[in-house]
Order: structure tokens, then C-alpha cells, then sequence
């Protein structure tokens, strides 16, 4: 999985700017035990470069796109991260390896306790998941040093703009559901003004409204 995480790098260079992902990401994807954060069915396929369904017509992302999201974001040890759309727990174990605390929020309920369920088991301390709707993130936990939001937004949630530090950086895929969509990196200036780089065209699910 890791070589294909490079190659993939290397092939979108052009669209990403960036030819490879830091030795700190390229380590934390090959650590990650993603057969355990999914369905026994999917075990098997668990480590092929494509998404996989989780349920509630939701997907577990490609590892590429999780490696490229996270590289983005330039983790360190010391950052608070905010996850939006738990999801299979895969991206906020990845993260979970080279930051001090991920706070993630997942909408639907049944997809949230499991996720924790597996985190648990696989002995990550260091994530607390909410249920709670993902618009809104976490206000009470932050503010915080990345997020990263694994659902399509129509726009960039003000509310997750205002969580993000001073400096801190944002990727979140931004478009209508069934068009086209953006991965972008929104980076927060010190003086609260906002940079938006499109980094690659991507296919994700929308994020999910509160029923």
C-alpha cells in the first residue's frame, strides 16, 4: 500500500505540487492496521488503493487521498486535530500517530460508537469521538492547530474556520454532490483572513445533514 501511496504521489505531482508525503505520514499509513477499522467481509481488500464501503452509504477513502489530506495539513506531535466524518476511524488513527489529541465528530450514530469500539481495541488513547453534526465541529475542544473533513461541503463551514489557530491549515472537498468537486487547503493568516488553494479533484460523499 505504501508504494502505491508514492507512485500515486508522483503521478499527481503536477496537480498537487507535491512528488512525496513526509516520512512522518508515509510511516504513521504503513502503521495503521486498516483491516480492523472496516467490516470483516472487507478485510481482505482492506489495503487496496480504492474506497470501501462502511455502511450507512458511507466510505472509508482511499488511502492515498487520506495520506495526501494529511500531509497538507503538516501534522506535529504537539497539534490538536479536529476529524470531521469519523467514518471507519481510519483517518483519525492515521493522524492519531503523529499528533497529540484528535477530536472527531461523526453524525451518524451507528458508524461513531463502532468506530470507537475498533480505535479502542487497537489501543489508541489519544481519540475522543462526539456524535454530533460536523458543520458545527467542535467549539468547546478547540481551537485547534488542522482539521480535516472527510465529506463534501457545498462551501467551507464558517463554523470550522473559526475553530482553526491562527496558522493553522484546513483540507476539506468542497462542491454539490453529484458535480464537481474540489480537495482544497485553507489556511488561516494571524490576522483571521483566509487562503484557499485547490489542490486536486476528488469524488467524496456530501456531508450529512442532522435528521
Amino acid at each position: 500500500m505504501v508504494l502505491e501511496i508514492a507512485q500515486m504521489a508522483r503521478e499527481t505531482a503536477g496537480e498537487t505540487g507535491r512528488p512525496a508525503f513526509s516520512a512522518r505520514v508515509m510511516r504513521a499509513m504503513g502503521s495503521v492496521q486498516r483491516h480492523r477499522l472496516v467490516a470483516a467481509e472487507q478485510a481482505p481488500v482492506a489495503y487496496r488503493n480504492h474506497p470501501l464501503p462502511i455502511g450507512e452509504r458511507q466510505t472509508i477513502s482511499q488511502p492515498y487521498i487520506v495520506a495526501l489530506s494529511t500531509d497538507l495539513l503538516d501534522p506535529q506531535p504537539h497539534h490538536v486535530v479536529l476529524d470531521i466524518g469519523t467514518g471507519s476511524g481510519y483517518q483519525a488513527a492515521v493522524l492519531a500517530e503523529l499528533v497529540q489529541r484528535v477530536y472527531s465528530v461523526e453524525i451518524i450514530e451507528s458508524l461513531g460508537r463502532t468506530a470507537g469500539e475498533r480505535l479502542a481495541a487497537l489501543g489508541y488513547r489519544n481519540i475522543e469521538i462526539r456524535i454530533g453534526d460536523g458543520n458545527l465541529g467542535w467549539e468547546a475542544k478547540g481551537p485547534f492547530d488542522a482539521i480535516v473533513v472527510a465529506a463534501a461541503a457545498p462551501r467551507v463551514p464558517p463554523a470550522l474556520v473559526a475553530q482553526l489557530k491562527p496558522g493553522g491549515r484546513m483540507v476539506i472537498p468542497v462542491g454539490p454532490p453529484l458535480g464537481a468537486q474540489d480537495l482544497v487547503l485553507v489556511e488561516k493568516r494571524a490576522d483571521g483572513s483566509v487562503a484557499i488553494t485547490k489542490v486536486l479533484p476528488v469524488r467524496f460523499v456530501p456531508l450529512v445533514e442532522p435528521r
